[in-house]
């Protein structure tokens, strides 16, 4: 059985990758290119550096900095108004998962019109948008190498997943210096989200040999370093392999998918307002637990590429490494539980079954190695709180 590989067409990663912007827009013949942003990479300079970048090279440049985290139909809709007053031939999307994902969505809305609604799971959006360059300043989403986005409606506080090819950028710049800004909460969410990427992807039901590859490299460059990016965010050779493993890790759930701690998590976001990457690691050591009786084997080969456990441990050795792993890693993260994180409990339980179903209703748990029934998520939402 073949699988579909999608990539962006053009990729430049390492130290001065952003520096390649210019460049890109050209080399995709491009001459007018919006740039979207968040106020967070106006106020570091991130947003002045590219446009600076830009306008040496005889580009000029306008830019959109109104993105939101965990973006919104609203905040789509303004950046769409933003998009359509000029004819812009390009989107360059720069910062997190969140003006990356907000790109992703205007390039389709400015282009083919419509509702941000039309366009999310189950439908595959495989139409062309504008072209999106994009450029993260975090080790976590891997958005800049998927073809998906994710974007809440605040009238159902969904969070609609949407998927296909056009939703792919077209170029990414993956320059790990861009990281050297985040605060430590940011650095440590942002890795967790991509190590709960590369595991999701790893035993998933659509995994395959292109996807492993890339999910067991992410494991190994992760693991051993989001504790030391966390601790230090000066040490540059953690934050490469941060960031290149990030980039693998959403090359290999693009490619496969994510599953159970995704599906799960997205409504907490919605509904809470927990930033994504922190509802992953909220959920992943409990979503293993459960998972591990169906895929007892591959859950052990994500504990030895991730270096806690060894070839020699049985299989029962080592998913036990791993469940006592990321425990460990929540713990030394200071990932808080949802009590710590001020969402109230009677509030949590009552909207439990509707998070589950919302959960069930993106697909994502039904590519888990275990596929829950309503009644089980609720046991695992329930069980945060132990």
């Amino acid at each position: 059985m073949s699988h579909q590989i999608i990539l962006p067409r053009v990729m430049h990663i390492g130290k001065g990758a952003s520096e390649r912007v210019a460049d890109t827009v050209k080399g995709l013949n491009c001459r007018n290119p919006l740039l979207v942003t968040d106020k967070v990479m106006v106020e570091l300079g991130y947003s002045a550096a590219i446009v600076n970048i830009l306008e040496t090279a005889g580009i000029t440049v306008d830019v959109f900095s109104d993105t939101v985290p965990e973006p919104t139909v609203a905040s789509i809709s303004r950046g769409v108004d933003a998009f359509n007053t000029q004819p812009y031939d390009c989107i360059i999307a720069l910062g997190g998962g969140s003006p990356i994902d907000s790109a992703k969505a205007i390039a389709i809305l400015g282009k083919h019109g419509g509702q941000m609604k039309d366009y999310k799971f189950p439908r595959v959006v495989d139409e062309a948008g504008i072209p999106i360059i994009a450029i993260p300043t975090t080790a976590g989403t891997g958005s800049e190498v998927t073809r998906f986005t994710i974007i809440t409606d605040e009238d159902t506080t969904e969070k609609m997943l949407c998927v296909g090819l056009g939703f792919m950028p077209t170029a990414a710049l993956v320059d790990y210096t861009l990281t050297q800004s985040l605060p430590a909460r940011v650095t440590a969410d942002t890795g967790i989200d991509a190590l709960t990427h590369a595991i999701e992807a790893f035993v998933s039901r659509k995994a395959n040999l292109y996807g492993d590859a890339q999910a067991l490299s992410a494991m190994a460059l992760i693991a051993p370093n989001l504790r030391t990016v966390f601790a230090d965010p000066s040490n540059d050779a953690a934050k490469e392999s941060m960031m290149l493993g990030a980039t693998l890790a959403g090359i290999a759930f693009s490619n496969a998918s994510v599953a159970l701690v995704h599906g799960m998590s997205r409504p907490i976001g919605a509904a809470f307002h927990v930033p994504h990457g922190l509802s992953n690691a909220m959920l992943l050591p409990a979503v293993t637990a459960f998972s591990i009786p169906s895929a007892p084997v591959r859950y052990a080969q994500c504990a030895r590429a991730m270096g806690i456990a060894t070839q020699g441990d049985s299989d029962d050795m080592a998913n036990q490494k791993l469940i006592n792993e990321l425990k460990m890693l929540n713990a030394d993260l200071q990932v808080p539980t949802p009590a710590d994180f001020g969402i109230d409990k009677k509030a949590f339980f009552a909207l439990a079954s509707t998070m589950a179903e919302q959960a069930l209703a993106s697909g994502s748990p039904g590519n888990n190695p275990r596929v829950p029934t309503i009644e089980e998520m609720v046991a695992i939402y329930v069980s945060l709180w132990e």
